[in-house]
């Protein structure tokens, strides 16, 4: 995945599940058309495939584990991820986190498995270990912005800064996204300006009433 990037979280909101999920991509697949910028979206394992079917974009999934071929019903094998039609995955979302220990292990099966890892972490210093493990990219996010009104970007400029710094101590070519609370192109404008490389938007883009406008809007801050 080239950058700057903005990489597009459906999560499980009803506007972006099935049909709608469908849509959805196929908004950010005409905008990243339109305006030349780099848009990916991270959709739900049971959308995978239609949607890598039916878009050019990045299609990514929102977890992957850490298991191999065998006896592990309900869990979510990365190979498979990776035939549906995934280029990549998050890992350690706020919301669907992975013991530090254990998460070097979610990082290397993807990888076997050719997936780009965009590895989430709650804060600079989460961020400069997470960095040894060697994801693709880093994704900051505090989680008590996450989902609301303030971005990370305004409240606390100094943990994109820091992420940044951290990261590039451990691994330069780590490229850091930036997430939480992200609305408009001032937030992206502020992010790229501190050393991100991109944004991991969900609600400022899913629960909007106009996503095309709204992601429109956002790309206009990436220079």
């Amino acid at each position: 995945m080239q950058t700057p990037i903005i990489i597009v979280n459906f999560k499980t909101y009803d506007s972006a599940y099935g049909e709608r999920a469908v849509a959805l991509a196929k908004i950010c697949e005409k905008v990243a058309k339109e305006t030349g910028h780099h848009i990916a979206v991270a959709v739900a394992a049971p959308d995978i495939y239609r949607i890598a079917n039916e878009v050019s974009i990045p299609v990514l999934a929102q977890h992957v584990d850490s298991v191999k071929f065998g006896s592990h019903t309900g869990y979510i094998l990365p190979e498979d991820v990776k035939e549906e039609g995934a280029v990549g995955t998050l890992i350690n979302h706020s919301e669907h986190r992975v013991d530090i220990k254990k998460l070097e292990k979610y990082i290397e099966r993807a990888q076997e498995s050719h997936l780009i890892v965009v590895a989430c972490a709650k804060d600079s210093v989460e961020a400069k270990a997470i960095a040894a493990m060697e994801p693709d990219f880093i994704a900051v996010e505090p989680p008590e912005l996450i989902g609301g009104d303030i971005s990370v970007s305004k409240h606390d400029p100094e943990i994109i800064s820091d992420t940044v710094a951290n990261v590039k101590f451990v691994n330069d070519k780590i490229p850091v996204l930036v997430g939480a609370g992200v609305k408009d192109a001032e937030d992206v404008k502020i992010a790229l300006e501190l050393g991100a490389k991109g944004i991991l938007i969900a609600s400022g883009i899913t629960k909007s009433s106009d996503p095309e406008k709204a992601l429109k809007e956002l790309v206009e801050g990436i220079h």
